[in-house]
């Protein structure tokens, strides 16, 4: 999206092109000729930058390779849903839930704490709207964003030195497979990452995620409760 911030001589002729590595959309109005009596004035070359420029990279946008090896390599546990039960209740573990607020409350295992690693859009800069765009394009008018207060958040509830289990929908795996030789990533796996990389040091992931913990019928709560 463009700012009208300038008002542009309509004599000048414009070409646009997209920079893949600067990630902004450059306009330039050639230079033109105009007359004026019998001299010809060419115009300045101006180059206008999309307001949309897309942001630095964060730790949770890094290619999912380098989350799984500092995953592995912080020994990151993933356990089932049956064994999370047991060290909720026997070892004093916490279950993360990190999905929308909404999906916790409609239900969540008892006592975890919710802490969503995505959100709803919120901001309406030039760069928030083109996501929008983006998004309403394939018909998607929730599109959501990374948590910028996620850290923030989680450490106002749970010290460095706590047990965790961190949980989303469908969990991901970080088991290679015949199609997935790195595994698949989730919003628990992109949590636990960035978990580590804050100093936490008792972190696991929850295999299967919150789906498979309602499936095997596990005491779970909601907002009416």
């Amino acid at each position: 999206m463009l700012a009208a911030s300038s008002i542009v001589n309509p004599n000048l002729t414009c070409s646009s092109r997209a920079s893949s590595s600067s990630d902004f959309i450059s306009i330039s109005l050639r230079p033109s000729l105009a007359k004026f009596g019998s001299s010809r004035v060419p115009k300045r070359l101006i180059t206008v930058r999309s307001a949309a420029t897309k942001q630095a990279k964060t730790p949770a946008e890094e290619e999912w390779k380098v989350k799984r090896q500092v995953l592995l390599e912080k020994r990151v546990r993933s356990v089932d849903v049956k064994e999370a039960f047991r060290l909720q209740n026997e070892n004093n573990f916490v279950i993360l839930d990190v999905r929308p607020e909404a999906e916790y409350n409609e239900a969540h295992p008892p006592g975890a704490i919710n802490v969503q690693i995505y959100r709803l859009i919120k901001e309406w800069t030039a760069w928030d709207i083109a996501r929008r765009a983006a998004f309403a394009f394939f018909g998607i008018f929730s599109g959501t964003e990374e948590n910028p207060e996620f850290m923030q958040i989680v450490e106002s509830k749970l010290s460095k030195d706590a047990k965790i289990i961190v949980a989303c929908s469908t969990g991901g795996t970080m088991k290679p497979t015949m199609n997935l030789p790195d595994g698949q990533q989730s919003r628990s796996l992109i949590a636990a990452y960035l978990l580590v990389l804050n100093g936490y040091k008792n972190v696991y992931h929850l295999e299967g995620g919150l789906y498979n913990w309602f499936k095997e019928g596990l005491p779970s709560a909601g907002l009416e409760d």
